[in-house]
């Protein structure tokens, strides 16, 4: 009870600050324009022109999240294996170096620097340098999804048990040995698990650049809405909820067989 009032009492500045008022959902002015546009939405637009262009997009849609995420991987391995601590050949006295430790704490500036920026500015950029279409959207969410692959895989090399690449380093491996056969083993389950989960959100995420113009699916979504053609949106709004079900269907599968 104490800590639910403690929560309370925090939590009430900032609904007063945020401007937190649901029950403006439901005056009159503004749930007639919203049952309406509820109501249009059913039944989903299934026209056969629709849906191959549908299809199509929600490909464009993948593609953009799986370019996206391959590059973030491409930064976030360097990333990690530069930043974990127990990987690191000059701590293994006890006190690391001072060059590696100065080394290791730019390579968390730049991932901190690389995931603080949404991917939605960065979309923002790409559009202006670029022009708009999927490799806005692909370069987006690589720096993104990049440092927050770095900085996660790091977390997670870090909390497994330290002694065996340790040992594999006090033994005269490289760092690279130390990962493949004595970090990696022990941690690829979750590794895999959540980078199949950054995958989904690299979906909806690729969805939400479009809006900017990054295209996709998203690009069409937010035409439809536009049109308020409820109809076009709520087959695509399905056709989301389908890519997320695929991307945990995905994780399920990886994790039984890293098990």
């Amino acid at each position: 009870m104490f800590w639910t009032l403690a929560g309370l009492v925090l939590l009430w500045p900032m609904l007063v600050s945020t401007e937190f008022k649901p029950w403006v959902l439901l005056a009159e002015e503004n749930l007639k324009p919203t049952l309406n546009f509820l109501k249009d939405m059913v039944p989903p637009k299934v026209e056969p022109e629709f849906l191959t262009m549908v299809l199509r997009e929600s490909w464009r849609t993948v593609a953009i999240a799986t370019a996206g995420l391959a590059l973030a991987w491409l930064l976030a391995v360097p990333i990690a294996l530069l930043s974990v601590r127990v990987l690191s050949v000059s701590a293994i006295p006890g006190r690391m170096g001072a060059l590696p430790a100065v080394l290791r704490q730019v390579v968390r500036w730049v991932a901190i620097v690389l995931r603080s920026v949404p991917e939605l500015i960065w979309a923002l950029v790409f559009v202006r340098v670029v022009g708009l279409g999927p490799t806005s959207g692909v370069l987006a969410i690589a720096l993104t999804y990049g440092g927050m692959l770095g900085k996660v895989y790091a977390d997670i090399l870090e909390s497994g048990d330290p002694h065996v690449p340790q040992n594999l380093l006090q033994n005269g491996s490289g760092r690279l040995q130390a990962f493949f056969y004595g970090a990696l083993p022990q941690n690829a389950g979750e590794l895999a698990s959540y980078t199949v989960y950054r995958w989904e959100c690299a979906i909806r995420s690729s969805a939400v650049l479009g809006f900017v113009g990054a295209g996709g699916l998203g690009q069409q979504l937010d035409s439809s809405m536009k049109m308020f053609a409820g109809g076009e949106v709520s087959t695509m709004l399905l056709v989301f909820v389908l890519l997320v079900w695929l991307a945990d269907r995905v994780s399920t599968w990886l994790r039984s067989v890293l098990a």
